[in-house]
């Protein structure tokens, strides 16, 4: 039985930010880029939440829900700086840690002589660290997996602990919302909605055959969780899968032609950066993203054996089909990279 705590900051950047200027505390505010420039929030504090501004929302929109809103263009160096601080606390605790980004991570305790072996002590402990040492405050979900771990961190925002005990697992993920399922999105759950699905009961009600070839590999995945079930293991090591370079422009592009032209450039630093983490020759998959002025968005991809620049093009078409007319807010390019793992295995002599 594994004991899995799930650390998760605190809306982060504006945290980090109301720590510098305390001034700041009872005021709503964000981090993001200006409305001007088609911008995007991306933490907001929990002042500004209540006013309905959340993270991913455009600027725009936060600041007609939220006229007095002060925006920032944060400092990543900053919380760059903060995180390693935060990681290296983590590393007190456990050296089975994975990292999900700058403030939120996975360690698994399960072996931990430290606090009597208590999971949940071990995650208090690393709470008051976290607040004594960094003046930040973290939530944290403590269950025997990581996927219940996550759900769990969520439960007492801010500032808060939720423990999952092996004895309650069933219990919990019968109740549990199925919107509340990482890897859930809106569609998913409207569909699940829409064929009576809502909680995790629902989901074994049943039968697992009907799941599956309603639902395909999302259906696989419902079974599992609806009975609290994950068997991924805590990766201390994550290998890049793919490298990607994407832009938001000042101004919907509304023909193909001047969609087309963002290519080079885009290609140009995609390139760049593929070359910090493989050779170009290497990569197995182009694709192409494109987010319309409504915020839908649509990706097409194919496999390649390589590189092959003039495919961005024909992908793009592809996807401006998909547009129906809609004006195009963001490109994005994207490569895979190979799976080394497998591939030294193909290697290994019989």
């Amino acid at each position: 039985m594994r004991k899995i705590i799930h650390i998760d900051m605190d809306c982060f950047f504006a945290a980090v930010e109301m720590r510098e200027d305390p001034r700041l505390c009872q005021l709503p505010l964000a981090i993001g880029g200006a409305a001007d420039r088609r911008g995007v929030i991306a933490t907001c504090n929990y002042v500004a939440r209540r006013f309905g501004v959340r993270s991913a929302m455009a600027t725009a929109h936060a600041l007609r829900l939220c006229p007095d809103l002060r925006l920032l263009p944060g400092r990543m160096a900053l919380y760059k700086q903060v995180s390693r601080q935060l990681h290296g606390i983590f590393a007190r605790y456990s050296a089975s840690i994975e990292p999900l980004s700058l403030d939120e991570a996975y360690l698994d305790v399960s072996d931990s002589p430290l606090c009597g072996g208590s999971a949940t002590l071990i995650a208090q402990a690393i709470r008051r660290d976290i607040a004594r040492e960094l003046h930040l405050t973290a939530s944290a979900g403590v269950a025997p997996n990581k996927f219940l771990a996550k759900i769990a961190s969520e439960q007492n925002k801010p500032d808060g602990l939720f423990v999952i005990a092996p004895g309650e697992v069933a219990a919990f993920a019968a109740q549990l919302p199925l919107a509340k399922i990482p890897g859930i999105g809106q569609k998913s759950a409207e569909r699940l909605a829409a064929a009576g699905l809502y909680l995790g009961k629902d989901v074994l009600a049943w039968p697992k055959a009907q799941l599956l070839q309603q639902f395909g590999r999302t259906g696989q995945m419902l079974w599992q969780r609806a009975q609290g079930l994950d068997d991924r293991p805590v990766e201390t090591e994550r290998a890049r899968k793919s490298v990607g370079v994407e832009h938001t422009y000042p101004a919907d592009l509304m023909e193909e032609t001047a969609a087309l032209a963002c290519l080079p450039a885009l290609l140009q630093e995609l390139h760049g950066r593929l070359q910090r983490h493989c050779a170009p020759e290497r990569i197995c998959r182009q694709g192409i993203k494109l987010k319309f002025a409504d915020f839908q968005q649509t990706t097409v991809e194919r496999s390649v054996q390589g590189w092959e620049p003039a495919l961005f093009a024909r992908l793009l078409q592809q996807a401006w089909l998909r547009g129906l007319g809609r004006g195009v807010r963001l490109v994005g390019v994207s490569v895979g990279l190979p799976d080394e793992q497998a591939e030294r295995q193909l290697d290994l002599p019989f």
